[in-house]
């Protein structure tokens, strides 16, 4: 697991609803994990307009040499032409002005936030490359790109030496299993890690939204629903049904089967945890250790399932199809 500085000094409509943990909490928080064996801390530029940032880099402030620095850049921090994409002037700058306010040395993995479609790929990693090889950076990814993106991006790379992106930072859950129909095989194939944001479904999967009940009053929902990502309220409410019988068999809560099940997937590096205090963090925690039966994984599996859009519909539904391109289990029993 990793933890996500989301809630950090959270500021505006969506990071303020988020969380609001100032130095002292988040220190409290690094503690907790650092003792969970949890040494990855993700954060952006963009969360609370580099506040998010800042808190991190006090809150591990004498322990540097502990922990993973995570940070995103790309997208937009005003309305200048500057002020957004991942041109050649504009990574530098965020790169430095990252490294300020972490009070940092270096980053140990800094993932492009967006793609980028005014800039050209090369122009992307030859400066990405620069940059490790001035050791600002260590490590490199993306996050929130399509298939063809980063597909490009790496054969680019791959075409002129340059650093690989080696971390793919995804949305993936329960109620939102698109990253299984191209980024994961892709990811699979190519050697890239998945880091999952949002685990929990926008917050849906927290054992607090439930059929046939009005939202929590004090679910942050309210504010930020709009932001994320879509759901039908009638699969969320199967999924969770799901979720409660087996959160009841094992004794576990509902976060922590969702979560249980995403550690099993294939592709999956880290699943990024937050958490605006130390109860949150503990119960997140507790999602490891332990495993889930097949039996109990499979009938998670049958309650999330989609259709899948095309042109992947076909290699699900139609036995000739599949047989020429199976499920990402079978590949890997197979690599096995």
């Amino acid at each position: 697991m990793s933890f996500g500085a989301g809630t950090f000094a959270g500021k505006g409509p969506l990071f303020g609803a988020w969380g609001t943990t100032d130095v002292t909490e988040a220190r409290r928080l690094v503690d907790i994990c650092l003792d969970a064996g949890v040494t990855m801390f993700d954060t952006a530029d963009v969360y609370s307009d580099g506040a998010s940032e800042e808190v991190l880099g006090q809150a591990i402030k004498g322990r540097r040499e502990r922990v993973l620095i995570s940070t995103k850049a790309g997208l937009p921090m005003g309305d200048g032409p500057g002020d957004a994409g991942t041109s050649r002037p504009r990574l530098i700058k965020v790169v430095d002005d990252a490294l300020r306010r972490l009070g940092a040395g270096h980053i140990d993995l800094f993932q492009l936030h967006a793609f980028d479609a005014y800039t050209p790929v090369e122009e992307v990693l030859s400066t990405l490359d620069e940059l490790v090889r001035a050791g600002k950076l260590r490590y490199v990814g993306v996050s929130n790109f399509s298939g063809w993106q980063l597909m490009k991006s790496l054969a680019v790379a791959d075409e002129y030496g340059y650093p690989r992106y080696v971390a793919n930072q995804v949305y993936y859950s329960l109620i939102g299993r698109d990253y299984e129909w191209e980024l994961m095989p892709l990811g699979h194939d190519q050697g890239v890690g998945a880091l999952v944001w949002s685990p929990l479904g926008w917050g849906r999967l927290t054992g607090r939204i439930r059929r046939g009940q009005p939202l929590p009053e004090h679910s942050r929902l309210h504010q930020t629903a709009s932001f994320g990502p879509p759901v039908d309220d009638e699969h969320l409410y199967t999924v969770v049904d799901a979720l409660e019988e087996i959160a009841e068999e094992t004794g576990r809560s509902v976060p922590q089967v969702a979560l249980n099940w995403l550690l099993q997937r294939p592709t999956v590096s880290s699943v990024i945890i937050g958490a605006r205090n130390e109860e949150q963090l503990r119960q997140n925690l507790g999602a490891v250790g332990w495993n889930l039966s097949s039996g109990q994984v499979a009938r998670l599996d049958q309650a999330s399932t989609r259709t899948a859009p095309y042109p992947y519909f076909p290699y699900r539904r139609q036995e000739g199809f599949a047989r020429l391109n199976p499920p990402m289990e079978t590949l890997l029993k197979e690599t096995k």
